[in-house]
Order: structure tokens, then sequence, then C-alpha cells
């Protein structure tokens, strides 16, 4: 009878080889491990008293630190209690504050709350107060409220995510499936990954078990630090269970987002003025290039710092900050930290050529007329020199121009009866309006005779 061979792990030849109780300098040079105090730089970390390979001694003092969230809400049933929450979604958060009682979790798992508890891992039940949350990460941070007895809380310890390779050993915490605390190991599969959404999304990706109940909890690494906080799986079973395929928020981004929810209630994002899309195949031979990573530039508003640092349309950003450009998402992950006042080093490609800028993110805009180098924006209109006239490229829904029954394509040709044969020329004709504007408009080869009002306050 033929033998078939089964792969395994080099900890399983490890144990097979020289057995539970042999001498681990045998099984050292086998498999490299993380550095730790103690071993041997290449070592695995083992248990000498009980002649076992563990990551126990290293995980066990971060997981106190992880929690299990309760949100409560209004009943939906006739007979409800308003003056009494019912309990509708559970999750677990991770303390990284223990001396301010600050703990981390997914804004999925707080959206809608009235009131929170958290269950401690040695059985203490506290309740917790929002601070904010943040729907575009992902990311919600809560308070617990002390109630006179001590709160002796640990934290974990956070380490940079940008330090993380494909391949790193990484442990998942939290209280899935209606069951107590429980870990689970694999490894980082992927980084920065995006396009899952249209959040800001720079995942880690994980094959360690996540499941419904997880979210929010630690993504630790293999020395017990928080790198990333479960947040989704992709999962193609019928059950809608764990495929081994996760994504975690990284603490790159959790850091900010906390940070900024501390202090301010919420996240107070910038804006450079640019759409981007992600490069395809298809885009890419259209554009010439042999490449199929970065980001297309696909709109530039007027005025804005994007094009005051000279990017156009089909522009392709292949860095940022020094990080690769995989797609769209990177770009957007990037700006969704960035505060405002802040400037990002891109490097791009422009007809094949390589070329760097900087682009400032600024606190958004409300002034409602810009005039750009190219074109302008006013009262929700883009608009573009075309031939002698003033196209409009799109108009915003419910704005000022889209009450007077502006529409994308109209070429305006003249301003209170004043001929405009460009962009500025019809931005200086609205600035001199003191009410309401009369515009006459081209429109399949007819004029019309429309009325813009501005907005009272404006």
């Amino acid at each position: 009878m033929p033998i078939r061979l089964k792969a395994v792990s080099s900890l399983a030849v490890a144990f097979a080889v020289f057995g539970a109780t042999a001498a681990p300098q045998a099984a050292l040079a086998l498999a490299p491990a993380a550095t730790r105090s103690g071993p041997p730089a290449n070592a695995l970390p083992y248990d000498a008293r009980r002649g076992v390979f563990s990551f126990a001694p290293d995980l066990e003092g971060s997981l106190p630190a992880v929690v299990q969230v309760t949100t409560l809400g209004q009943s939906r049933g006739p007979s409800s209690d308003a003056a009494d929450p019912k309990p509708y979604a559970s999750g677990s958060g991770v303390i990284v504050d223990a001396a301010e009682g600050i703990l981390i979790t997914n804004n999925h798992v707080v959206e809608g709350g009235r009131k929170f508890t958290i269950d401690l891992t040695d059985g203490r039940l506290f309740n917790a107060t929002l601070i904010g949350a943040d729907k575009a990460t992902d990311i919600a941070v809560l308070k617990i409220t002390p109630d006179g007895r001590p709160l002796n809380l640990k934290q974990v310890q956070t380490v940079d995510s940008d330090t993380l390779r494909t391949g790193d050993l990484a442990f998942a915490v939290g209280y899935p499936l209606g069951l107590d605390q429980t870990l689970t190991m694999g490894v980082v599969s992927g980084l920065n990954r995006s396009g899952l959404g249209d959040a800001v999304e720079d995942y880690i990706q994980t094959d360690a078990a996540v499941n419904s109940g997880n979210s929010g909890g630690p993504l630790l690494d293999s020395r017990g630090r928080l790198i990333g906080i479960n947040t989704s799986i992709l999962s193609g079973g019928m059950g809608g269970g764990n495929d081994g395929i996760a994504f975690a928020v990284p603490t790159r981004i959790m850091l900010y987002v906390a940070d900024q929810i501390r202090k301010y209630g919420e996240v107070k994002r910038g804006e450079t003025g640019a759409v981007f899309g992600s490069l395809s195949a298809k885009r890419a031979r259209e554009l010439g290039l042999g490449i199929v990573r970065g980001a297309v530039v696909a709109d530039v508003a007027p005025g804005s710092p994007a094009e005051r640092a000279g990017l156009r349309l089909d522009d392709v950003i292949t860095r940022i900050q020094g990080r690769p450009v995989a797609n769209a998402g990177a770009i957007n992950a990037t700006v969704g930290i960035a505060a405002p006042g802040s400037t990002l080093d891109l490097i791009y490609l422009r007809d094949g050529r390589e070329r760097t800028t900087a682009l400032a993110v600024e606190t958004p805009q409300t002034q409602p007329i810009i005039l750009g180098a190219s074109a302008a924006v006013a009262y929700g209109a883009t608009l573009r020199d075309q031939d002698g006239a003033v196209q409009l490229t799109a108009v915003e829904a419910g704005s000022p121009a889209a009450q007077a029954g502006l529409t994308a394509g109209d070429l305006i040709t003249a301003v209170d009866g004043r001929t405009t044969t460009d962009a500025a020329a019809v931005v200086a004709a609205l600035r001199a309006g003191t009410g309401a504007v009369d515009l006459t408009v081209m429109r399949n080869g007819e004029p019309q005779k429309l009325t813009l009002q501005p907005p009272p306050a404006l």
C-alpha cells in the first residue's frame, strides 16, 4: 500500500521528531520566530517548564484588555418601553488607555445604540459612554463609566502597523458566535487591501478565524501587541461564516481616528479637490502604460489644492508619502487620515514620464464661487470654457444651479444681458450680482432664459 506524504508545519515537524519533552535547542533551527527577550534570537517561544512551544506568555498580558461590548437600544416590539433599552448588538473591543478607561471598537457595533455595557474577563460589568464614532473607518471610541469600584484595567500595547510583513503571525481575539473570549491564530495574508466599499480603506488581511461577534476586537502580533481592529470578513459560504479572509483596520489609521475623536468628538478631515479611480488593465492600455497598479486622476476641482499641485485628468499616481499606490483606495486612505494643513508627496506618471508634486490637504471649502485655472464652480455648477462659450459639465443635485433649471451640457452665453465667452467672465458677472441673476443658455441649439437665485445667506 503506497505511503501518502502530508505537508505539515515546521512546528509539527519539531514535535514529531523530537517529542514534547525533548530539549528545545534541537528544534529551534527548524523554524525561526519573532525576536523576544530570553531565548535566542532565532527561537520558537518555548515553555521549558511544560515542555511545549507556546505564544501564551506574550499573549496573556493582552487578553484582559479585550472586552465584550453590548449595545442596547429601543425594542422594536409592539410593547417596547422607550425607557428600557434592550440589547440588539454585540461585539468586541480593546482597552487602549487603562487610566482613562478608553476602549476601541467598530462603529457598526455601537451604531444606533442608546446604552453600552462592557464585560471584562474577570467577570465585572460596567456601563460605557460613546465618545464618538467614524463611519468612514468603522472605528468607535467608548469610555468606561466609573461606578465607585476601582477600575484596575489592563491595556494593550500598540505597535506601528507599517512594520508588518505578509507572513507575520497574527492572533484575533474576541467574543464570536456567543462564545466567551476566544483566541484564533493565522498569518498576515496581505496588506493595503481596499476597494471593498466607499470608505477609508487600507486593511490588513488575515486568515485568523474571525466570525460574528469578533467585530471591534484586536488583531495582535505574536508578542501580543495591537496591530489592527477586526472589522469585516469576506465570505462565500451560505451562512456568512469564516472562509479564511478577514480584514482589520491597521493601527496607523486607528490611532489617528481615535485621537481625533478623543480631541473633537469626530474626525476632522481635509480635502484635495481631486477624484481618483483605480487603474485597470484596460485603462492602462488606453494610456499606453505597462503597469496595472496605480490611481488615475478622474477629476480636479477648480481652485483646489490638486489643481494648484498641477494634477490633470488621466495623471496616474504611483506613490504617495513614499508608499506604493495599488489603487484609488490607497490614495483615499492616506488623504482620509491627513490633517488639514498637511502636505502629501506624490509621484505620478503623465504621458509615460514620471513627475513629482506636493499635494496640500486643506479644510473643505465653503465658498459658493471658486475660479480655477481651467474651470470654475458656481452655486453647485461646474463651468468650463468651450468654443467661445461656457459649458456646464456638472450640476450638483439640490444646488441653487439645479433649482434654477440648469443642467449638464448647457452653454451659458450671457449673464444679466452681458455676453460671456469664458468661465472667468461668468464668475465676474455672478460675483457682481446682488440678488437674482438672469442667465441666457443654449440647450439643444435653442436659447433658454433662466433665473439663478443665490441662497440668502450667501
